[in-house]
């Protein structure tokens, strides 16, 4: 799968892909990732990408041309189609079904917003605007880094075990279960000295272990996030669980 992501500020894009899953993906070629500096779009001396606002206003507006440059590069390197990505507070917000529809493109072009945003002509060169939340930013960078991770992760090959993306929390509308690991006791002295993990993990009984993270998973969801249970995808089992703990007193989280 391709990717370019247009900025001002490439480092920023780069330093944080140098290491981790997604840079082991880049360097043996499962992810195809351009960052592309937008002041190399400019045709002035000076690289400037941003001009004031007609009508007057504070501060300043990314300036048309060099972004469509960009993208006239893009298109010609990488051909069409082409899934054209604004990063602004005034997008739709971006979720785990949009990484997964995302992952399904060949290629994705993100622009990283800056300043007040962008000349509203550059909304036509694209496919849709995101927003990583109901909050404002400093720029685009960030947002455009938690999308290309958020998508790239799904592409087959970028993570080892597969069988992790496919039970990470909204894949299905829920979030995971509690996960431990050694010791089976911690000890940590206060009011409960000894802090266990739940028997069940221990048990090596499978069937078991199953339905408790199930059960688990159900009731984080439940108590932390209940609006996804409108739209999640639950099994007939999950659905029973779903219903006891509605009807009963499903506890603290």
């Amino acid at each position: 799968m391709t990717f370019d992501i247009v900025t001002i500020f490439p480092r920023v894009i780069e330093q944080l892909l140098e290491a981790g899953v997604l840079g082991r993906a880049i360097e043996r070629g499962t992810l195809d990732l351009k960052v592309r500096d937008l002041r190399s779009f400019t045709t002035d001396r000076h690289h400037v990408v941003d001009d004031v606002p007609y009508g007057g206003g504070p501060g300043m507006v990314l300036k048309p041309e060099p972004i469509f440059r960009a993208l006239d590069v893009v298109e010609g390197e990488r051909g069409r189609p082409l899934t054209v990505i604004l990063t602004s507070p005034q997008g739709r917000r971006f979720t785990q079904a949009d990484a997964r529809r995302l992952a399904a493109c060949e290629h994705v072009a993100i622009l990283c917003g800056r300043y007040e945003g962008f000349d509203e002509r550059v909304c036509g060169r694209a496919t849709e605007e995101l927003s990583i939340g109901d909050y404002v930013l400093t720029g685009g960078e960030l947002p455009a880094l938690v999308i290309f991770e958020a998508v790239a992760r799904l592409v087959p090959g970028v993570v080892g075990d597969e069988q992790s993306v496919a039970d990470d929390s909204f894949s299905r509308g829920l979030l995971d279960f509690p996960q431990y690991t050694r010791p089976a006791e911690l000890k940590v002295g206060g009011p409960e000295p000894t802090l266990n993990v739940p028997e069940v993990l221990l048990s090596g009984n499978h069937a078991e272990i199953r339905h408790w993270r199930k059960r688990e998973a159900v009731r984080r969801t439940l108590i932390r996030r209940p609006d996804l249970l409108a739209t999640a995808s639950l099994d007939e089992e999950e659905r029973e669980i779903l219903r006891e703990l509605q009807e009963g007193s499903h506890g603290r989280d």
